[in-house]
């Protein structure tokens, strides 16, 4: 037990940083005198650093063992974020960041891979149920902890509330995780496919994050950074089907339940981090909600995800996963359709509930898409299979979030336009006599305030467009859980 909490504290930590800091971008914005542009570089950095050192696990549990990566980057994190609390400018920040996450985000799937090996059976349901529920509560939990303590102290404190959890994780990585057995020969670093994977998946994530600013192929940043994405893309695929010892080796994937639960595991990061940076987004940008309130909002997802991950503690062992799957991504679908009825002045109780049902969601699929994925795997490539697991939930994730913001910001010109062919003097709608004073199109001021409720109204369609989006994507795993095979065969070595 004292093995599986250590292995849950090492993820959290570095899960709980990506949301707890979020929360905190006004107050650093007006600390460090960044522009929106300038302060979004915070968080593209760290997805991009996550990106790409996150496959990367594999290979450091090969060449250096599980407990020595678990120490080292307990260690690195720590010192990292306590200079990101510690930095005096926006370079420094966005450059601690960075290193913030190459430490970190190897330890989630090293982490995991631990209690999939040590628990094996029928234990290894209850294990990963109690794992998944730190590591999924933890980060809707943070943004209450981030947005109090900005607001109450200072943004710097959301690092350093970090740094005695980074102490105690490495107490328990010390003491409870067993050491290294001795190694024979140590693999080399397949240099050609990680620098043509690090570049492309980069390249992706500035294009998406940058491309609604900069006119996408209007720009000539856009058109080299799609260029790039190409070329570093092919030479990637060419090079992981042609060499002996891949950096990612594609022929993982001809294992069936590994190549359905990669599948599940991508639309499932879609929808996994979505609703917390997006509902929250909206009703700061349109209501003008405090930090805190924002905060409080996402941690009431974790009331469903404690709530669906108790079950799974309980009864995942016994279950087939894909009624769970089924739960699990209706919950979304569920959410998907409610979410596309609102509006900016939904009650906060409305939001709240949507919020709780799509943790419970979230709380019924981190089991099911593990033991599917790895039911046939072999057990010594763990780290391997964990490290492009969580890749691809980590890319998911950090696409789709840049997708659904490209689909507002697209969208809400478009609507701006249609909405304001109807303000003009000979509107009749404008005469009515309950229509607001400062409406006026007789006045200077009255016109200027009309603009900016024209502004928000077409904001609010590019949200609800965005969530139309959510809604689809949830329905794209059905099919995949059809395809399942269960119960499993367990690792059958290719002959």
């Amino acid at each position: 037990m004292l093995l599986l909490i250590t292995c849950t504290l090492v993820t959290t930590l570095y899960a709980t940083t990506i949301t707890i800091a979020n929360v905190s971008l006004p107050q650093m914005q007006g600390a460090l005198s960044a522009s929106p542009d300038q302060i979004a570089w915070i968080v593209t950095a760290n997805l991009i650093a996550t990106a790409v050192t996150i496959p990367l696990a594999g290979w450091l549990s090969d060449r250096f063992g599980r407990r020595r990566c678990m120490l080292w980057g307990t260690v690195g994190f720590g010192a990292a974020t306590l200079m990101c609390g510690l930095s005096t400018s926006l370079t420094e920040l966005v450059i601690w960041r960075v290193v913030q996450s190459a430490f970190g985000s190897p330890l989630t799937p090293i982490s995991q891979s631990v209690v999939i090996d040590e628990f094996t059976g029928e234990k290894r349901g209850v294990a990963v149920a109690i794992y998944s529920m730190g590591v999924g509560v933890a980060p809707t939990l943070a943004p209450l902890v981030g947005g109090y303590v900005s607001e109450e102290i200072s943004w710097r404190w959301v690092f350093f509330i970090l740094i005695p959890i980074a102490v105690i994780a490495l107490v328990g990585v010390l003491a409870f995780i067993k050491p290294d057995p001795p190694r024979g020969a140590r693999p080399k670093l397949d240099w050609t496919g990680f620098l043509s994977l690090a570049i492309c998946v980069a390249c992706i994530q500035l294009m998406l994050d940058r491309g609604e600013r900069e006119d996408w192929f209007d720009s000539i940043e856009i058109i080299l950074e799609f260029a790039a994405t190409l070329v570093f893309g092919w030479i990637f695929l060419v090079h992981s089907l042609t060499a002996d010892r891949p950096f990612i080796d594609l022929r993982l994937f001809l294992e069936r339940n590994f190549l359905l639960g990669i599948g599940i595991t991508t639309v499932f990061g879609m929808l996994f981090v979505t609703p917390m940076v997006m509902i929250p987004a909206m009703i700061q940008q349109l209501r003008d909600v405090p930090e805190f309130t924002s905060g409080l909002l996402i941690s009431a997802r974790s009331l469903g995800t404690m709530l669906a991950q108790v079950l799974m503690i309980a009864f995942a062992h016994r279950w087939d996963p894909r009624p769970l799957f089924l739960i699990g991504f209706g919950t979304h679908t569920y959410a998907g359709w409610a979410m596309i009825d609102l509006d900016m002045n939904a009650p906060l109780p409305d939001l709240t509930w949507m919020m709780i049902m799509q943790g419970f969601g979230v709380g019924c699929l981190w089991v099911p898409m593990t033991l599917v994925t790895f039911s046939n795997f072999d057990p010594h490539r763990s780290a391997e299979g964990m490290a492009i697991f969580h890749f691809m939930r980590s890319i998911a994730s950090s696409y789709y979030i840049s997708i659904s913001f490209i689909v507002v910001f697209h969208t809400q010109k478009i609507a701006y336009s249609d909405l304001v062919q109807w303000i003009n003097p000979f509107s009749e709608r404008l005469r009515a006599p309950d229509l607001s004073a400062k409406w006026n199109v007789d006045t200077a001021p009255g016109l200027a305030s009309l603009a900016d409720e024209v502004s928000r109204q077409a904001t609010a369609i590019g949200y609800i467009n965005s969530f139309h989006l959510f809604l689809w994507i949830s329905m794209l795993a059905y099919p995949l859980i059809a395809l399942i095979v269960w119960p499993p065969k367990g690792y059958q070595p290719r002959k």
